[in-house]
């Protein structure tokens, strides 16, 4: 640690910051829109509310195949990546305040990334068993191989926490005051 790092450790009363949170929410946020361009926009494979005639919960009729049903579905679409858009502006915004030189070599270190593929795959863990098995208000995609589809979902959600978990143990730790 270089004697600004330590001296602003030790005016802090402590180590710097970790990255941890902001990488967290930097992949749930870049997780959410891996989902909502690719699935949702680009393959056309489901909506919000794509599954609402047969979903858990009484949600009424959203049918995409309809004009009412597609504003609905595309409003809800809309309400997701605002949530998505927002989770990466503050995972960023506490990236930054964490970092006061040393910028560059954060994008490149293994724990950011590490902490990214996690949070992507929290991301489609907890989408995909409240969307798609809990609530049933949309599936990754609709008819015969709607549960294989969901359960590939949430196995790749858990391939990433493991992998992220993995590569930010393998990195080492980056001196954000540095």
């Amino acid at each position: 640690m270089s004697n600004r790092a330590k001296t602003n450790a030790a005016n802090q009363g402590g180590l710097p910051k970790p990255i941890t949170l902001p990488g967290i929410l930097l992949g749930v946020g870049l997780g959410g829109f891996v989902d909502g361009i690719l699935l949702h926009q680009v393959l056309q494979w489901h909506h919000m509310l794509s599954s609402s005639e047969t979903a858990n919960i009484s949600i009424g009729s959203h049918p995409v195949t309809t004009i009412e049903g597609l504003q609905m579905n595309t409003l809800w679409d809309g309400f997701f990546h605002s949530v998505t858009w927002l989770a990466v502006v503050v995972g960023l915004g506490i990236l930054y305040s964490r970092i006061t030189v040393s910028r560059g070599r954060i994008w490149t270190s293994r724990v950011l990334w590490g902490w990214m593929f996690l949070g992507w795959g929290a991301f489609n863990v907890v989408e995909g068993l409240m969307n798609h098995h809990l609530l049933g208000i949309h599936h990754v995609i609709s008819g015969d191989f709607q549960t294989l589809a969901d359960i590939l979902f949430l196995v790749f959600g858990a391939l990433l926490i493991a992998g992220g978990w993995l590569l930010q143990r393998s990195g080492q730790p980056v001196d954000v005051a540095d």
